[in-house]
């Protein structure tokens, strides 16, 4: 349903595979997985389901999110903020990791870290490109030129203090991304209300047609 003033209530949105934060997201799921099945004889088996789960709450609660922003703005950011909580969970059990392993944690603004911040801008054979349709979130709303196999050599390759310090990074990626969004969506929810009062004015405007 379209966004045309007055002619409906339902705003159009991209999809959640256009969002960067559901990409990073999706990344640091499949890296999750891939930790746990690799250094699964180092986490007690009830932290891996904890940490894979945790890892699978913030992709799919950015999933559902979207699918009710047509809907409900107000749900939208709930979930927002559940995927931003879940993934918050995720980032202290790596850390809990690497502390109860005697291994650092790297720095922000280290070499490492760096490094793999550079990363997130290197070329993907998968790469499309996609305009956005919520002005809201536009600068969210962007496939990123990194995906999964980006990280994969390092991901599934490199020592678990390694990789950790890898996917905590790839975390702080997604819950900055998040948290704009999360901002961007507050902002537009107190200018523009929510479906009740958009239905509100469909109405209105409906009857001053129709007179």
């Amino acid at each position: 349903m379209g966004n045309v003033d007055g002619e409906g209530f339902i705003p159009k949105h991209s999809g959640y595979r256009n969002l960067l934060s559901y990409q990073k997201a999706l990344i640091v799921y499949q890296s999750t997985v891939s930790f746990c099945r690799r250094f699964g004889r180092l986490i007690d088996p009830r932290t891996q389901q904890q940490m894979i789960q945790a890892a699978r709450s913030g992709k799919q609660n950015i999933i559902e999110g979207s699918a009710a922003s047509g809907t409900s703005k107000e749900m939208e950011i709930k979930l927002t903020g559940v995927a931003r909580a879940s993934l918050e969970e995720l980032l202290e059990d790596y850390e809990d990791f690497l502390r109860t392993q005697g291994h650092e944690i790297w720095d922000k603004n280290s070499k490492a870290a760096l490094a793999v911040r550079r990363l997130a801008q290197a070329p993907s054979q998968n790469h499309r490109s996609h305009t956005s349709h919520t002005s809201h979130t536009s600068h969210t709303f962007h496939t990123s030129h990194a995906t999964y196999d980006t990280y994969k050599p390092y991901i599934e390759n490199r020592t678990p203090e390694t990789v950790a310090n890898i996917v905590i990074c790839l975390i702080h990626q997604t819950n900055y991304l998040l948290d704009r969004q999360i901002r961007l969506l507050e902002q537009a929810f107190l200018k523009n209300g929510g479906t009740r009062e958009r239905m509100t004015r469909a109405r209105l405007h409906a009857r001053n047609r129709a007179d």
